[in-house]
This record gives C-alpha cells, sequence and structure tokens, in this order.
C-alpha cells in the first residue's frame, strides 16, 4: 500500500508541475498571403466550413478551448495540431507545388468523404464541426473542381 500512495504522490506532483511548463501555442496575429483562404477565396458557405472544422488542426491559428489549459490535455492537443500540420498546412498553401496542391485537394476529398477528417476526438467538443452530407457535398465539390484546376495547371 505505501508504493501505491508514493507513485499517487509522484503522479500529483508530475501534474502541478506539468500546469507550469506549458507547449507552445500555434496561434498567429496575422493572416500569410500564402493561406489557402486568401488563395482560393471560396464562397462564404466554403470558407465558415474550413474555418470551423479544419484550420484548428491544419493552420498556423488555432483556437483553444478552454480545457487547454489543463495539463495534459494541452500536450495532446498541442501534438494533435502539430501533425495535423504536418500532413496539411493550410497556412502554408502558396508554398505547395502545383501537383502537391493536387494530391493535397484529393487526400481532402476522401478524407472528408470517408468520415475521417474532422476527427472524432475533435468533433467531441466541436460539435459545431460536425459535416452533414450537404456540408460534405459542398465542400468535397468544390475541392474537386480545385483539384481539376491545379492538375491542369502541374501540366
Amino acid at each position: 500500500m505505501k508504493i501505491v500512495k508514493k507513485i499517487l504522490v509522484l503522479l500529483l506532483i508530475v501534474l502541478v508541475i506539468m500546469q507550469f511548463i506549458r507547449p507552445e501555442k500555434n496561434t498567429s496575429d496575422t493572416v500569410p498571403a500564402t493561406d489557402f483562404i486568401t488563395m482560393t477565396n471560396p464562397s462564404e458557405e466554403i470558407k465558415g466550413i474550413l474555418k470551423t472544422a479544419c484550420y484548428d488542426c491544419h493552420s498556423n491559428n488555432t483556437v483553444y478551448p478552454w480545457y487547454n489549459n489543463i495539463a495534459p490535455v494541452s500536450y495532446w492537443l498541442a501534438d494533435h495540431v502539430k501533425d495535423g500540420k504536418k500532413h496539411l498546412n493550410f497556412s502554408d498553401w502558396g508554398n505547395y507545388d502545383q501537383k502537391r496542391k493536387a494530391h493535397k485537394l484529393e487526400e481532402l476529398v476522401e478524407e472528408v468523404k470517408e468520415h475521417k477528417m474532422p476527427l472524432n476526438s475533435y468533433l467531441w467538443m466541436h460539435k459545431d464541426a460536425k459535416l452533414d452530407d450537404a456540408q460534405i457535398e459542398a465542400l468535397t465539390s468544390w475541392a474537386q473542381d480545385l483539384r481539376f484546376v491545379y492538375q491542369l495547371k502541374a501540366k
């Protein structure tokens, strides 16, 4: 029983220390010229879908929920955003070549149609990010059209 008590005290100490050592936040005061929405100029409907369901994890400006101030959740979210940006960073869209843009749009369409994006773990606390069938159709149709344009430019 003594060992369990020592482990619990140690865990409590680690959690308290974690509250003071926080991961860097993914925020920016400006929208870069290379931003996806800036460069593609989508309709207000598509812009809203992207901002609500995609940009928190796939851009340089995450809107953090209140619970991000609690460790270890803050570490989990930081890792989640880092991983999302590794796969697709809408803030760096202008730095991608035409072929890569077309490929990223193909992946976007596939992930959204298969309900893999947004992630279920994101939807638990962001109910407004859950896309209905009409939003999925609007976003994927628009992305397919844009992908076709990039494919033509890549040739």
